[in-house]
């Protein structure tokens, strides 16, 4: 185990890439990009980083942030429900611990949206805790330095993982270990084709003396992504478009264009009108067709059909929605939205240049 310890530290200080989040030991900073990294490429993350590290460069100006704008600057980068409990645990930070980001990982996974990885990862990387750290490139690592053949899905080999990374832990410099196993997994021993022939550990690594790290780790298949076929409506009343704010789900706090699920048959053209009926409470005058697009979350694939609506007089409504602004169109991308948003309000101003202009496009 010594060994295993030095040669990976050796080999980490010798060959880590020059990532932002490595240039500090703030514990804040160091959050930050944890709860980015999660589900999120390093190359993708590395701007909203700074981004978000220039808007709100300490956890009292997180805190104090207006969700809207916490939000906005984190729109695109996907699985919003992060960027909602960055920004509630930055108050409970500031209410409950002085502004001092914890140094243990048992209270850090007390603040709203801190799981196991990420007490583990700024418990030894910001604090020099000996915890372990269990991500999907520290989890190949280890299922092949152990010739692990189980679904490291499994609860029981998951058990087993974190049990291997908490014994290489336990020692000096186990923010740097982490750092290492999580490296090793980004550039060596990656899903396929990984290059035994550079691994620092190969000596020690089962599967690669039994010639099996290709074909491990074992992972079950997840379930098929669910095709949901659904619209959305750039309403317009007076010149001035319609944005709805969706209170739950994995796009909660951001504003959007109205709409909803189709039901099963039902054609757009009818289920718009009836959407916007059901959820917003207003009748459409017109509907004409821009076009449809298409967004793939982790658990379904989503076609989303995109109409341009007039609505007369009449009240909003709001039913699954807790918020709603009459503006502008160009005003509306300045609003925070996910990207299916962006991509359908792209569409239909590109379909009818001038917002409220245009006649073509019938209600097919």
């Amino acid at each position: 185990m010594k060994g295993l310890r030095r040669t990976l530290l050796d080999w980490y200080r010798a060959n880590r890439r020059a990532l932002p989040w490595r240039a500090t030991r703030d514990p804040y900073a160091i959050w930050i990009s944890e709860a980015m990294l999660q589900q999120t490429r390093v190359e993708t993350a590395i701007p909203y980083y700074e981004r978000f590290l220039a808007r709100f460069p300490d956890v009292q100006a997180l805190a104090g942030a207006d969700r809207d704008a916490v939000l906005g600057v984190w729109a695109g980068l996907g699985y919003y429900s992060r960027a909602r409990n960055l920004h509630a645990a930055a108050r409970v930070v500031v209410d409950r611990f002085a502004g001092e980001l914890p140094d243990d990982a048992e209270t850090l996974r007390s603040l709203p949206g801190v799981g196991r990885y990420t007490a583990g990862a700024v418990a030894s990387i910001a604090y020099d805790r000996p915890e372990p750290v269990v991500d999907g490139n520290v989890a190949r690592v280890l299922a092949r330095l152990h010739a692990i053949r189980d679904d490291v899905r499994s609860s029981a080999t998951l058990r087993r993982l974190w049990e291997e990374a908490g014994a290489l832990a336990r020692g000096p410099h186990p923010g740097d270990l982490n750092q290492a196993l999580m490296e090793l997994g980004a550039t060596v021993c990656t899903p396929r084709a990984p290059r035994c022939s550079a691994c620092p550990v190969a000596r020690h690594c089962e599967a690669h003396r039994l010639g099996e790290a290709e074909s491990l780790p074992v992972r079950s298949k997840p379930a098929a992504p669910r095709r949901v076929e659904a619209v959305a409506a750039l309403v317009l009343r007076r010149g001035r478009a319609l944005a709805v704010r969706r209170p739950s789900g994995l796009l909660a706090g951001l504003w959007d264009l109205p709409g909803g699920e189709l039901a099963r048959g039902e054609r757009p053209a009818a289920g718009v009108r009836r959407a916007l009926r059901e959820r917003v409470g207003l009748s459409v005058a017109r509907a004409q067709r821009a076009g449809a697009v298409e967004h793939a979350f982790s658990h379904r694939r989503l076609r989303l059909h995109v109409y341009r609506c007039d609505t007369p007089e009449g009240r909003v409504r709001l039913r699954d929605f807790d918020g709603h602004r009459w503006l502008a169109p160009g005003s509306f991308t300045r609003l925070p939205q996910g990207a299916v948003t962006r991509k359908a309000f792209d569409l239909v101003l590109e379909r009818f240049p001038a917002g409220a202009g245009g006649s073509g496009g019938g209600g097919r």
